[in-house]
């Protein structure tokens, strides 16, 4: 992670991406396939051999997930640890009036990760109830996961655990909270108040920060300094990358810096890879530069080193005024210690929204950096990601 900062442009072995619909764009590293199969026998066993690098990937909503789609191609030692300060919509109602952990984002993950033979599972826990019945609004995977939460004892790791095996996910394959108690997001936001652009307000709630019209000058959890998932720390510890973003910059990824043990750890992970946003998230980081988004990384975790930036070839880039972002954020990235990888993983038909298939073509030479093991290709199989 300390190696001399560059701009990562040499290109390496070509490989073949596969997915659900077959073979598609070259590019450097590894063989990208549907899923990467089931994880390495156990080192010391007879059938042991090189296994593929271990990584967590953390954040929340469909960041994460588009991360997890694209990581679950490539490696079955998979970790995702996910926000859990939601407050809006289904998990926020479960939060209120039963006191569970928010599911939604720790379902979104669990159905990012689940495998394609199993694609029934995964429309199930996201299908939402429709109508005006109690359970209108509530997709099954969160009663699903606060129902295994009462019945395993109160453990959100127990049920997660149990919700995987269900799901058929690859031995080696998780989805951990980052806290084990819900937790809220509070924020000093500035330009709230008409003709008083300077005046701050704090806005409290998840669903409430991403939603802001305002700046968020700053933010903070509820309760303040909360333990972190203890198998989390540990992931990330032994973990050979660690994936941050992208997502919404306030409710799903710094958040994870403000838990005390959860930031230590990604001050000492061996190799840390953030993804930037394609766009920027409506009032949340509006007028956001690139380069502010790493700079925010910092004041949050001030010893944070990255191995590398993954940013789109966007049109954002390009230009005038793109000339000047792309400057600003080879300099944040050198500042970081990092190098910046410019790679195509924008949806062509959604330019705000990443596709799996192209994040993978730009993970997978990391991964390839991090463990000379390759992940043995596996044919697509239908009904995929």
């Amino acid at each position: 992670m300390t190696a001399p900062p560059r701009d990562a442009t040499a290109r390496g072995p070509q490989l073949t991406v596969v997915g659900p619909d077959g073979p598609s764009r070259p590019g450097p590293g590894l063989s990208v396939t549907a899923d990467a199969g089931p994880a390495a026998a156990p080192a010391g066993t007879p059938d042991a051999g090189p296994q593929p690098a271990a990584v967590v990937a953390l954040g929340g909503g469909h960041g994460l997930a588009a991360t997890l789609r694209a990581l679950r191609r490539l490696t079955s030692r998979l970790t995702a640890v996910v926000t859990v300060a939601d407050n809006g919509g289904s998990s926020g109602r479960l939060r209120r009036e039963l006191g569970a952990v928010p599911p939604g984002d720790l379902r979104m993950a669990l159905a990012a990760l689940t495998p394609s033979g199993n694609d029934v599972w995964a429309r199930l826990l996201q299908h939402r109830f429709e109508g005006d019945s109690p359970l209108a609004g509530h997709p099954v995977g969160n009663l699903l996961l606060v129902g295994l939460t009462e019945v395993l004892g109160g453990s959100t790791a127990d049920a997660l655990a149990a919700a995987g095996r269900l799901l058929g996910l690859p031995e080696g394959t998780r989805v951990l909270p980052m806290s084990d108690g819900p937790l809220d997001i509070e924020a000093d936001v500035a330009g709230l108040v008409p003709g008083e652009p300077h005046r701050v307000t704090v806005v409290r709630g998840q669903a409430e920060v991403a939603l802001t019209r305002g700046s968020v000058l700053a933010t903070r959890l509820l309760p303040p300094d909360p333990p972190a998932c203890a198998a989390a720390v540990t992931a990330i510890g032994e973990a050979d990358v660690v994936v941050l973003g992208p997502g919404s910059l306030f409710s799903s990824v710094v958040p994870h810096l403000l838990v005390p043990q959860l930031r230590d750890a990604l001050v000492g992970a061996r190799r840390v890879v953030y993804v930037l946003n394609l766009v920027p998230q409506p009032g949340e980081t509006d007028g956001f530069s690139p380069a502010a988004h790493l700079r925010v990384l910092t004041e949050h975790a001030p010893g944070l080193r990255l191995d590398a930036v993954l940013a789109d070839t966007s049109a954002s880039l390009v230009g005038a005024d793109g000339v000047r972002l792309l400057a600003e954020l080879r300099e944040a990235t050198r500042d970081l210690g990092a190098r910046l990888l410019l790679r195509p993983v924008a949806r062509s038909e959604a330019p705000g929204q990443h596709d799996p298939v192209a994040l993978a073509t730009a993970f997978a030479p990391l991964l390839g950096e991090a463990s000379p093991a390759h992940p043995a290709a596996v044919p697509p199989a239908p009904g995929g990601s």
